[in-house]
């Protein structure tokens, strides 16, 4: 599951990723993921994954690494 901890861990080379409330509003809206599900008990990696953005594929890699540790 991706979380909102993912997101703000996320980080794009030297530029932050979408760190602040109203970005991440925005970028969920634009991908037309719920935000509401995402702040309250995260979303599935494969929903990040089917994006073709830079981002969510790094949000997707972060989750899943640390699942893989436990």
């Amino acid at each position: 599951m991706v979380t909102v901890e993912h997101a703000r861990a996320a980080k794009l080379g030297e530029h932050s990723g979408v760190l602040c409330a109203a970005g991440i509003r925005t970028w969920m809206d634009r991908h037309g993921l719920d935000l509401r599900q995402f702040l309250d008990e995260g979303l599935p990696a494969e929903q990040f994954e089917a994006l073709d953005d830079a981002f969510a594929q790094r949000l997707a890699l972060i989750a899943r690494e640390e699942a893989s540790r436990g």
